[in-house]
């Protein structure tokens, strides 16, 4: 049997190559080297944060230090600063996250019932903000009368709803069988028992890929903290990764000579060190929901 297995394999295999032409290989070369411009400056972001300075100036584009050293990473987290950023975001994703999607799911479920009084009326509207907004000034007015400026909730509810994600999840709602929102009514269901014990259950893909889309939008977010958070240990990691960044190009820019900035926690290197930080868990996030995604967005996006 193994025999067997092994011939049809190299047939297959065989088959394969038969099959390639001139243009799958230049294909193939061109995403190569694509592949390559991504991930060679990431690497080199990596290699730089482990280098000490005199490595780095020998060769900026450092791919294996000689040297390694972790002096780096121990003056970034030296003042604390990154721990509170990342406990800040913690608790933007904990509370942020799970609001993000409760208004999500339930708009984007009664939008996709035909049935549902308003619907059309409700949805024009949603559309509207996708294409004008007040701006940061009315926002900021609201939160300011809302006594919510200086707190992190004013962060939370900026960013708690996305009018691309709810189409994309209405859509994918409107593509499931009526018959089984149907027969759920007939045994006397609800319609919070039918979203909750019949629709979810089929919407595990878009609701991973908007996991996702909310999950990075809250990760990488900044700009709504520095409007209205004023305390630095307030501060989500993107900011602290700002601060850090900012602060670092103003002593090596106010540094007289070689040994000043030898003596300034290498700059460079620093930075490196708190883009690779900042960037590991989401990384770890990603694959989690990777294999839901694509079908997430291909379903959601495709009006059925």
């Amino acid at each position: 049997m193994s025999s067997i297995a092994s011939t049809s394999k190299k047939r297959k295999t065989h088959k394969l190559k038969k099959s390639m032409t001139l243009l799958d290989y230049f294909l193939f070369a061109v995403l190569l080297v694509l592949a390559l411009l991504i991930l060679i400056p990431f690497w080199n972001v990596i290699m730089i944060s482990f280098a000490t300075p005199k490595e780095y100036a020998d060769n900026p584009l450092l791919m294996f230090p000689k040297n390694p050293t972790l002096d780096n990473y121990r003056a970034l987290f030296s003042d604390g600063s990154i721990l509170t950023g990342y406990w800040n975001t913690f608790k933007l994703l904990i509370i942020g996250l799970p609001l993000s999607l409760f208004l999500t799911i339930t708009m984007a479920y009664a939008l996709s019932r035909n049935k549902f009084p308003g619907k059309k009326l409700i949805f024009m509207l949603v559309l509207f903000t996708m294409i004008f907004n007040g701006g940061i000034v009315p926002l900021y007015l609201v939160m300011k009368s809302l006594h919510l400026t200086g707190s992190l909730w004013s962060v939370i509810l900026a960013g708690s709803f996305s009018a691309f994600n709810m189409i994309l999840m209405m859509n994918y709602f409107q593509g499931l069988p009526e018959s089984l929102m149907e027969s759920a009514r007939l045994d006397g269901a609800g319609e919070w028992k039918i979203l909750f014990s019949v629709v979810l259950p089929l919407a595990a893909p878009i609701i991973a890929t908007i996991t996702l889309f909310y999950g990075v939008g809250i990760w990488n977010s900044w700009y709504d903290a520095m409007i209205f958070l004023r305390k630095a240990d307030q501060l989500p990691l993107q900011n602290v990764l700002r601060t850090i960044i900012v602060e670092s190009q103003t002593n090596a820019s106010n540094a007289s000579s070689v040994d000043s900035i030898g003596k300034a926690n290498f700059s460079t290197g620093m930075k490196m060190a708190a883009v690779f930080v900042t960037m590991v868990p989401i990384m770890c996030f990603f694959p989690m929901l990777q294999k839901h995604f694509a079908k997430g967005v291909l379903t959601g996006a495709i009006k059925t």
